[in-house]
Parts: structure tokens; sequence; C-alpha cells
């Protein structure tokens, strides 16, 4: 049977303690749920400060001593469980204080251990419980945010089959997608590169001068007669796009820039049809009348 990695961070500044708990997950009367697990432990006598100072690996599970040095451990846990939401933490101390207990669940502890009494079968059970909990909550929460967007598009569908009364009385009965779908698709293309710059700047506090190239869009959607509907498809479709085979956390990060987008990319639509009809107001009041015509 092939072994699967654990990755533990043991945060503990006393070698004493670090050694004993290092020796319990590797001892050999482990329990057999474990037998396929090889437990890679770190070990750190402070908690890292920053990203930079923190292991390169990510971490299955993190045991926490609730009496480092200083009497700040649950700060520290706080800190941590915000730091990394995503990964199972277990707290443990030496003395029998329920005070501890207690703060440690409050800062997000999934899970508290007595060193007085501890073996291997015990770490390494409550090791695995904690990471099942945590896998659990990340799944739920993975399922949360995929029904959110799900919702969204179905929102945005919707608002889309609604405004084809109008686009078919103002714009003509055909979107842009019904008939021409190369270029919408060749429209879709360049609203996704900027959906990836919009995810890039807010992540790199980069600067990419979005509102000129939603406006360019805009101009281009306004010359083949684009409608709301037209922007809403656009959207919708070029969201679905960008959400296939892509981390959640990313798709969701598609998703919240958007929301931004649409609205500016359909406010300078609205701008485009605004300077366009006052220029045709402006030639018809100019123009002479035809010859033969009385004024």
């Amino acid at each position: 049977m092939s072994q699967q990695s654990c990755q533990v961070l043991l945060i503990e500044d006393e070698p004493a303690v670090a050694e004993r708990i290092q020796a319990l997950l590797q001892a050999e009367d482990v329990l057999k749920t474990a037998q396929a697990l090889d437990f890679q432990v770190t070990q750190l006598s402070a908690p890292p400060e920053s990203a930079e100072t923190a292991p390169a690996f990510p971490a299955d599970v993190v045991l926490l001593d609730l009496q480092l040095a200083g009497g700040q451990a649950p700060d520290i846990l706080a800190d941590l469980r915000n730091r990394w939401e995503n990964t199972a933490i277990i707290a443990f101390t030496e003395e029998e204080d329920e005070t501890l207990v207690i703060q440690a669940f409050q800062h997000g502890a999934d899970g508290y251990l007595r060193l007085k009494h501890l073996d291997s079968s015990l770490l390494i059970y409550e090791v695995l419980a904690a990471r099942e909990r945590q896998q659990y909550r990340n799944d739920l929460a993975q399922r949360q945010r995929l029904a959110q967007q799900r919702q969204e598009f179905a929102q945005l569908e919707s608002l889309a089959q609604s405004s084809a009364p109008i686009t078919a009385r103002m714009f003509g009965v055909e979107t842009i997608r019904e008939s021409l779908p190369e270029l919408f698709q060749e429209l879709s293309q360049s609203y996704g590169q900027l959906l990836d710059l919009a995810l890039e700047q807010r992540m790199f506090r980069v600067e990419h001068q979005l509102s000129d190239r939603l406006r360019a869009l805009a101009d281009k959607m306004g010359f083949l007669k684009a409608s709301p509907r037209d922007v809403i498809e656009l959207h919708t479709q070029t969201l679905k796009q960008k959400s296939r085979d892509v981390p959640l956390a990313k798709a969701q990060g598609y998703v919240n820039e958007g929301r931004l987008l649409v609205l500016e990319l359909m406010g300078y639509l609205t701008s485009f049809y605004r300077k366009y009809y006052i220029g045709l107001s402006t030639l018809n009041l100019s123009a002479p009348n035809p010859p033969g015509n009385l004024p």
C-alpha cells in the first residue's frame, strides 16, 4: 500500500516536548487507520510572523502549544486561524487549565490535547479527526460558494431573458451571440482578458487602465448596435468559460470582479449611445433643406 504524506507543523518551544510528540507520531503501534500515512513533521519554536517566514509546504495539521513562552497563545491561535483558514489546528498543553481549553476553541482550534496522558494512538486519532473535520468544513464552504455562483448565473440569465422584448423593439430581434457568433466569441475573449486583468489588479495592486479598455470594448459593441441583453449575455457566457477547470476560489474571484466590470461596461455603452444620438440630432438640425423646399 502506497503511503500518503501528512504534513504536520509543530509549534513548540520546549525541545523535550517537541521530541516526544514527534516520537509519538512515528511510533510503530499506530492506529490501523494511520498506517497508510507518512507523518512529515516540521518543528518551529515560535509561530511564523509572516508568509515569508512560514514553511514552504501547505500544512495539513498544525499542533500548537498553548503555553508558549510569552503567554499569548490564544492570540497566536486566532492569528493562525485567520492566516490558514483551511488548515486543521490542534492545541495542546501540559497543564489542566479549563480556561485555556475554552479559549482554544473560542479562537478557532479544531481539537485539544493534554500531554499528561497522551499516547501515540490518541494523538494520531486526534490528528486524523481534526483533519477530517476541517476537510468537511472546506467541502461545505466550496459547495456553498458554488451554489452562490450558480444562483448568480441563473439571475443573470433571467435578467437577459427579461430584457429580450425591449431588445427586440429597440435594437432588433437577434442578439449578437445569435446573429454574429464568431464576433461574439471575439468579444468574449476580450472581456475574459479584462476579467483576468481585474483579478490581477486586485491581487497584486497593479494598474492596468481597465476603464480605457472597457470604454473601447463598449464602443465596439455600440457600433454593432449591442443592447443591454448583449452585455448581460457577454458577461454571463464569459464568466462560465473562465470558471471552468479553475480552483473555486479563483472562480469566485472572477464573479466578484465581474460584478463591477459589467456595470462599468454597461455605463460606457450607455454613454456611447448618448453621444451617438446627440450627434445624429445635431446633424439633423444643421442639415440644409433639400432643393425646391421652402424653409
